[in-house]
């Protein structure tokens, strides 16, 4: 049934969002086994929102700290600047690479290798985000456009090899995430808009499937840092690239 494969999409984006295991990799890589569905672009854009629905249920507490916290706000607003400008300046070349399912398997090996790497850097004891924590943060960020490249791999590994704590460099991850996924949905509101008059069950179908995942694999995330356990989604990284590379 078409309805499965809006489900799926929507476990797919929710679970691997968060998971330091690249959303863009694993949606290539399900357009390559389920096939394209309409309106791709904007039903993506939409199955991102709900996953910011998402951040601000399980971080309502940090967000309304931040209201305390303009220091926080600054360096998450200079983080989300860079990659911005990055973004915008890059677009149509990030779209480019959506379409080779062997380079986006070799850039998850990238990622899987940052993470094995980055666990090693987990018992960092800085509490305080700096201002170039937060530069280097924006670009670990932009290149986290290019699909296969996990954005809260890349970033939280950034933080950790900055030696920020690990408790911090979680917060401060998915709190910068925020203003980054809406921008990017801003962006494509006119698709989003023009989807939704279209097919709007199914966008609502994967909406939720995206939120209730997202929920799952932030605590999952969270556990994993927790337990120093963050090298074994790199291994899984690196399993799955290598299937696509052998298969596809």
């Amino acid at each position: 049934m078409e309805i499965i494969k809006y489900i799926v999409f929507g476990i797919v984006q929710g679970l691997t969002e968060f998971l330091p295991v690249s959303s863009s990799a694993h949606l290539v890589f399900a357009e390559k086994v389920l096939g394209g569905v309409d309106n791709g672009l904007a039903f993506f854009v939409v199955l991102h929102l709900g996953t910011l629905f998402s951040l601000l249920v399980f971080f309502f507490k940090d967000i309304i700290a931040l209201f305390k916290n303009m220091r926080l706000v600054g360096l998450i607003l200079l983080a989300t600047f860079i990659t911005g400008i990055i973004g915008i300046l890059g677009k149509d070349y990030f779209e480019s690479l959506f379409s080779s399912v062997k380079a986006t398997a070799w850039q998850l090996v990238f990622t899987g290798l940052i993470l094995i790497v980055a666990n090693r850097f987990i018992n960092g004891k800085k509490k305080t985000i700096g201002l170039l924590d937060s530069i280097i943060f924006g670009l670990a960020q932009a290149i986290s456009i290019v699909p296969g490249i996990s954005r809260s791999g890349a970033t939280i590994s950034v933080l950790l090899f900055r030696k920020i704590d690990r408790d911090t460099a979680f917060t401060f991850s998915f709190l910068a995430s925020i203003p980054a996924i809406l921008g990017a949905a801003i962006l494509e509101a006119k698709d989003i808009n023009h989807a939704m008059n279209i097919n709007i069950s199914n966008f609502i179908i994967g909406f939720i499937f995206s939120f209730l995942a997202g929920i799952v694999s932030l605590w999952l995330v969270k556990v994993a840092l927790k337990k120093a356990k963050l090298h074994y989604y790199g291994y899984y990284c690196i399993i799955v690239a290598i299937l696509f590379i052998v298969f596809c």
